[in-house]
């Protein structure tokens, strides 16, 4: 049984269900929605409370059915807005053309609704179209991301079971901020009250959500795509230390604020300082920066980007030993180079 849905959130479902299938049991609305009967029953009078007419008959063809009073707004449409929006929902969520996935059957409500000729177009589209997945996106689970939804604008404390990249699982109770969307992933940015500081979450990687009694405030100002991008470099399992030979100013373009906070160490260098819980990743990010570095600090790092550079070194065709003996040897050829030129000169 789900309990992590509100009494309200239950109620709109069990209207869906009912208009979607007059007449149904109680027993059998208690299942679609995946709940005991007596809590079925409970969202019909919670409906009935709101003034929907939600009419019961008794007997073995009896049931639920919407009656009449009802009056739901119609949905108008221009062509282009239509289409419009049929190819949004197939760009984020590549499987809107499955009919049995939640995404797709609610997409398929609104091409039912619309007039004959603009559903045909955009049918068209919708069975036509083959998206490639997008697999950098992540698809969270669309319940629990309703429940944080909600707790973020009811200002409710949470229970949150989440499984790290590593594999390392944790349960945590956290003060939900806001939800952010970022290039494609879904973030709880919220206050961690175990680890004392802000976190950032993603919310595909969460298990499980228990809503708590207690509140809190959020803070204010609140930039939550700021908090997220400074937070998405702390607090991971990982450290890095990097000592960047270049200006701070010449780095600081090139370096994202999701690998970890820059500082000037004079006017030559500077560090950069963070976490990240895919080493791999953050020795990909580094290959990119515009100026020779070097790893201080974070064993695994420094362990994957020697692995990450023998690789390519051997993509190359030269072997570690074969690079660290043609360093050594340039050097000697510079050195007896150099002492030549000396004894040159008049």
């Amino acid at each position: 049984m789900d309990s992590g849905v509100s009494p309200a959130a239950r109620a709109l479902l069990a209207l869906e269900v009912i208009q979607a299938s007059p007449g149904i049991t109680a027993d059998r609305l208690a299942a679609k929605l995946d709940v005991s009967e007596r809590a079925a029953r409970r969202s019909v009078g919670v409906l009935r409370e709101a003034g929907i007419p939600i009419e019961s008959v008794r007997g073995p063809y009896g049931g639920y059915r919407v009656g009449r009073g009802l009056r739901l707004p119609p949905l108008t449409f221009t062509a282009a807005e239509a289409l419009g929006l049929v190819m949004a929902v197939l760009d984020g969520h590549h499987d809107a053309s499955d009919p049995a996935s939640p995404v797709g059957g609610a997409l398929g409500k609104i091409v039912r609704a619309l007039p004959e000729r603009v559903a045909a177009q955009a049918e068209a589209v919708r069975r036509a179209t083959a998206p490639a997945p997008d697999r950098a996106a992540a698809r969270p689970d669309p319940q629990i991301t309703a429940t944080l939804v909600g707790a973020c604008e009811d200002l409710q404390r949470l229970r949150v079971w989440y499984r790290a990249e590593s594999g390392n699982q944790w349960d945590a109770e956290v003060d939900p901020w806001a939800v952010v969307v970022r290039h494609g992933r879904w973030y709880l940015v919220c206050w961690s009250h175990g680890s004392g500081g802000r976190r950032a979450y993603r919310i595909d990687r969460v298990r499980q959500v228990e809503v708590l009694d207690a509140g809190f405030e959020r803070p204010a100002p609140f930039d939550p795509v700021e908090v997220l991008e400074e937070h998405l470099a702390v607090g991971w399992e990982y450290t890095a230390e990097v000592i960047i030979d270049a200006p701070m100013d010449t780095v600081a373009p090139c370096v994202p604020r999701t690998l970890g906070k820059l500082e000037a160490l004079d006017a030559r260098t500077c560090r950069l300082v963070g976490s990240t819980g895919n080493p791999w990743w953050y020795a990909e990010q580094l290959a990119a920066l515009p100026a020779a570095f070097r790893i201080a600090g974070g064993p695994e790092l420094r362990h994957t980007a020697r692995v990450v550079g023998q690789r390519l070194l051997r993509a190359s065709g030269v072997s570690l030993d074969d690079q660290e003996s043609r360093s050594t040897g340039d050097a000697t050829a510079t050195s007896v180079d150099g002492v030549a030129s000396q004894r040159g000169r008049p």
